[in-house]
């Protein structure tokens, strides 16, 4: 018997992408309008040029080539799920044939990134984002590309992910509308130094508070991931109180 939580999964797709979903339609930022659909470390260094004190730290488009390569090779020529826990939720800048809830075991949501190069902080008063690292549990969406966006759409995912080291490209088991699914994301990279585990839960909210660059602010970050979960009868209570203690941490300011 077809498992009535995917239906025709082909006759979805041809239907409608927020299908399964139809609460995320015009909550998701149309693709093909993203700034992150042409994005690149050249284009940025463009538009900003007082980042460039931070060239050194970003990767070439060779070593980003070869880790996409590299981590694609084992997937075959199918179509790819890649799981979203932060920013891509609401905005992907993906192709995609279909959005489900999805949750990931083993992982969780950790704002352990510290952003100290322009996005959502600078070196004198850093911001700070989510990764994803062990721990019990993450709730999120999954969106899948077809089989013959795969090439295309990564090489946007990989310009955008691994801009510089941070994160390890990874593939991990999803739970997708009751299946064990493989799926594409990006996990915490403990060998980088934006990295760090170790952030007191004062300098957590400080950094939020503070946080803004060209991306917008860490706690506008912060707020849209609460927000979306929400949209999904999502609660990461971690979140949802942080975002609680950096609304009072500005208050008394």
């Amino acid at each position: 018997m077809t498992d009535p939580s995917f239906g025709d999964i082909d006759d979805l797709r041809l239907l409608d992408p927020f299908a399964h979903h139809p609460e995320l339609r015009g909550r998701i930022a149309d693709p093909l309008a993203s700034f992150f659909r042409t994005f690149s470390v050249q284009s940025l260094l463009k538009q900003h040029p007082h980042l460039e004190g931070h060239s050194d730290w970003t990767l070439t488009d060779e070593v980003r080539e070869h880790t996409r390569a590299r981590i694609l090779a084992g997937h075959g020529t199918g179509d790819l799920w890649v799981f979203a826990y932060g920013s891509l939720m609401w905005d992907p800048a993906l192709r995609f044939a279909e959005v489900r809830r999805a949750t990931v075991p083993g992982y969780a949501r950790r704002f352990i990134l510290v952003d100290d190069k322009g996005g959502r902080g600078t070196r004198d008063a850093p911001g700070l984002m989510a990764a994803l690292d062990r721990g019990t549990g993450c709730e999120g969406l999954a969106f899948l590309i077809s089989a013959k966006d795969v090439d295309a759409e990564t090489k946007i995912l990989w310009r955008r992910e691994m801009i510089g080291p941070g994160y390890v490209p990874t593939f991990v088991t999803a739970v997708i509308g009751g299946r064990a699914e493989a799926a594409l994301t990006f996990i915490a990279d403990h060998a980088a130094d934006v990295i760090n585990p170790h952030l007191s839960r004062a300098d957590q909210v400080s950094f939020i508070a503070q946080g803004t660059g060209f991306l917008g602010s860490s706690k506008g970050y912060l707020a849209n991931i609460v927000r979306n979960l929400a949209l999904l009868c999502i609660v990461d209570a971690d979140c949802a109180a942080l975002l609680e203690e950096v609304d009072f941490h500005l208050a008394a300011q």
